[in-house]
């Protein structure tokens, strides 16, 4: 019998680091050259099927303006998992990531599922700044994930949030066992103004 479990993950992380389109690539599987940036925040689902587990995420894509981010609490409050992106490019927004994961191990719940994001790989071999053991180095010390990922191409786009479903699911009691190998993508519902109360994918 396929279990089924529902989870709420947000964004953070400066604006132009590519949280929208890192989203974007997980549920539409396609990337805009040009992306408008968010206002507020941005509602999506998507599921994330391991064999006889279904995750289903609620996507909160929050906005990386500085003006916005006296809003972030009413996004993360609650939230199972996170994910922390920065830009490897922009050494600023490595600094911003750390604030928000320090963030959310002071303000989220005990056990939330902090991954972090490097974004842009891409731009890896020209305009890299933050080295990758700089920020693997700094995720293993507190305990997140660590994914180099570039919303263009779809590297690792895919294997973050399938990491993520696999970890979340062991704390709500499913036998490690059924942390299978395989994974399915499927796509529920694009952008709108406020979820809705549906169940996880069959």
């Amino acid at each position: 019998m396929n279990k089924q479990f529902q989870f709420k993950l947000v964004l953070l992380g400066d604006a132009s680091v590519g949280k929208s389109s890192l989203v974007l690539r997980f549920v539409k599987g396609h990337f805009l050259e040009f992306q408008e940036s968010t206002i507020g925040a941005a509602f999506l689902t998507q599921s994330v099927c391991l064999n006889d587990t279904t995750v289903k995420f609620e996507i909160w894509d929050t906005a990386g303006q500085e003006r916005y981010h006296s809003l972030a609490p009413m996004y993360y409050r609650g939230a199972q998992a996170a994910i922390v992106v920065f830009d490897i490019t922009v050494p600023e927004s490595f600094k911003r990531a750390q604030y928000w994961v320090k963030e959310l191990q002071r303000k989220g719940i005990p056990d939330i599922v902090i991954a972090i994001a490097g974004n842009k790989l891409d731009l890896s071999s020209t305009s890299r700044v933050v080295s990758s053991k700089e920020a693997s180095s700094y995720a293993e010390e507190n305990g997140c994930l660590y994914f180099e990922t570039s919303a263009k191409t779809a590297a690792n786009v895919n294997e973050l949030f399938v990491a993520i479903a696999k970890k979340l699911p062991t704390k709500s009691g499913i036998p490690s066992q059924n942390r299978v190998q395989g994974m399915q993508v499927r796509t529920n519902r694009t952008v709108v103004s406020e979820p809705e109360d549906n169940s996880c994918c069959n």
